[in-house]
Formats: C-alpha cells, structure tokens, sequence
C-alpha cells in the first residue's frame, strides 16, 4: 500500500510541465457528481482557455444510446487538492451536440439571470450551509450510531467534542482543508456534519457548492464512508439535513436596506410554493413544522426564529441592514436553482 501511496503522490512538476485537469458534471439524478481527467500541454488558469470535452450520455442517464454524446463546458477552475501542484479541478455543465443545455444543466438558466444588468447591479451575495450526512458503507446506517439501533437525544451532539459525541472529525476536517486549498470560499464548519460556502457573488454560489460537494465525496471514497444529501436519510426525533441558504443585495447591505429585505421577503411568501417545489427532493420529510422548521405548506419570517422559513438575524435587524436566511432548502437542492431563484424572485420579479 505504501508503494501505491508513493505513486499517487508522485510530483509531476518535477519532471514535465504537462498537467491534469479533472472535469466535473452533475449526472442524471441531478445531484450526483461525475468526472474525469485529462492531460493538458501545460497550466490553465481559464476556463475559456480549456477545451470542451464530450462524455457517454447513455452511462448517466442523460441520453439515449442511440445519440449519446453530451458535451462538457468548462465553467471555473480550482486547484486540485487530490493530485495538486498545477493540476486542476473544472466544473463544467452540460450541452447537446447541436448547443442546447440538457435538462439537467441548471447552470445555463442560472447564469443568464445573474447577467440580467438589474441583477448585476445588486451584486447578490450567498452564503450555502450544506448540511450532510455520513452512513457506514455496508449498513447505511450513520456513522456513530449501534447499527440497528439510536443515539440518545441530540443535544449533546450540536458542535460536540468527545468520542461519543463527535463523529467523522478526520473527515470533516480534511474536507475543510481540501477546500481551502482548492480556492473555494468555505467559511466555516459544524460538527453536526455542515460546512458553509460563502459569501460568494452570483454564479460562483452554484459552482464552489458542487465542487464542494465533490471534494467531499471524494474524502469520504477515501474514508470508504458512503455521503448522503437526503433531506432525512433516517426518520425519527432529530433535525434532518438542510442548505440554508444566507442572502443579500447591494440595497440590503446599504442604509435602510431592512426594509428592502422585508419587501424581498414578502416576494419570496407570494411565490412559496414555486419555490418550495425547486427547493429539493424528499423536502416534505424535513419541513415539517419540528425540528427547526416550518411546516412546508407554511410561510412565515421572524428574527431569530429557527422555526421560520426566512430567518433575519438580530444583528440585521439592529444596524437595519444586512442579510436574511431561507431556511427552506434541502440538503439535496441544486445550487444553481435556488440561488437564481431567490435572485429572480427578489430583484426581477414585478408581482
């Protein structure tokens, strides 16, 4: 195992200028991740400047064997932590042949919002709580947990230290790591399994998520850990897993942007339900008025309410500016949906 640990770790820059560049996808479920690499001439630091790439459709449930081929454009680029040096991570979205997103490119649409000048001029800002969670491999069951059994009540667990109360720290502790070096805007991290990317303008919201995401997926592949995005992977008395989603415009953070966020809220109660429906798989499971949520066929805001669907803050509150928090979101969301939404539905929708 050494010697496979030593070629994996093999320096390239030390004998060619050649690199790797692994491009990343969402597949056909919508939230699971693919990639694969290729060897560039030399280091890429824009997307622009990287070929598109073609993938087997067929494979990923994204097209038919008969016409399978799906094309990858690269969007942004991070260091890879993996093979690093000049090596690289691109995430890329998804187009046929002919130049037509596929539907399950949510990144397309995303992007022509965030273009929209009236968005740009509110430079959107976003900060994703990715909320997960860590099963062993041949049970499903969550790490931590007597397989077939259940913890005790989840109080001591929230932020917990100790061998019974903190579990996969080795984990979430390299994930953290991994996404520092990779150039991604983590901010932070829970023992309760989340981390938090943000803040982050526009469209880099959805694109440091997923490779986020797939970061962690690959830490846990090594961990032979199995991650989960379920809203509620197991039903019982305790929390499920959300991506609260923190949200600010230019007018928000300005002098007397409370009352733009309260006009923004109101938007976002008059389209609940479109929201509701984009806002993950599995969402009724979680959203059920306990645990820190609302009920899912209800809207309500409240400072400092973490039974609401929209949460501001006491300090946005005091200084009457800043920010506010939908609560809503799954943990299985796509980022690209929700953080076009919110834009869409608080700067460019007229009701």
């Amino acid at each position: 195992m050494s010697l496979l640990t030593d070629h994996v770790n093999l320096s390239l820059s030390d004998c060619t200028d050649k690199t790797i560049a692994e491009y990343i996808w969402v597949g056909g479920s919508g939230i699971d991740l693919r990639s694969k690499a290729r060897t560039l001439s030399g280091p890429v630091s824009d997307p622009s400047k990287l070929p598109k790439w073609n993938y087997d459709g067929s494979s990923t449930g994204q097209a038919s064997g008969e016409d399978s081929e799906v094309i990858l454009y690269p969007q942004a680029i991070f260091k890879d932590p993996f093979r690093r040096g000049n090596n690289i991570l691109v995430m890329c979205d998804a187009y046929t042949p002919a130049g037509d997103p596929i539907p399950t490119n949510k990144r397309c649409a995303a992007a022509k919002i965030f273009s929209h000048p009236d968005v740009v001029a509110e430079e959107p800002w976003y900060g994703i709580e990715q909320e997960y969670t860590l099963l062993q491999k041949d049970v499903k069951w969550p790490i931590g947990w007597p397989v077939g059994g259940f913890p005790g009540p989840q109080g001591p667990y929230y932020c917990g230290v100790g061998v019974d109360k903190a579990f996969g720290r080795d984990i979430v502790d390299s994930h953290y790591k991994a996404c520092l070096y990779a150039g991604i805007s983590i901010s932070g991290i829970n023992g309760e399994w989340e981390f938090q990317v943000g803040p982050t303008v526009g469209i880099s919201a959805g694109d440091e998520l997923w490779v986020a995401r797939y970061v962690l997926e690959r830490i846990t592949e090594i961990a032979g850990v199995v991650l989960s995005f379920d809203p509620k992977p197991i039903q019982g008395d305790w929390n499920g897993a959300g991506a609260h989603t923190n949200y600010s415009t230019k007018s928000m953070r300005c002098d007397g942007g409370y009352e733009v966020i309260k006009k923004a809220i109101e938007k976002l109660g008059a389209r609940h339900t479109q929201h509701i429906a984009a806002y993950g798989e599995g969402n009724e499971r979680r959203l059920t008025g306990r645990h820190e949520t609302a009920d899912i066929n209800t809207f309500i805001w409240g400072v400092a309410n973490r039974g609401a669907s929209i949460r501001v803050g006491r300090d946005t509150e005091k200084a009457g500016k800043g920010y506010f928090e939908d609560r809503r979101p799954a943990s299985n969301m796509d980022p690209y949906v929700v953080t076009s939404m919110i834009a869409e539905t608080t700067i460019l929708w007229k009701p």
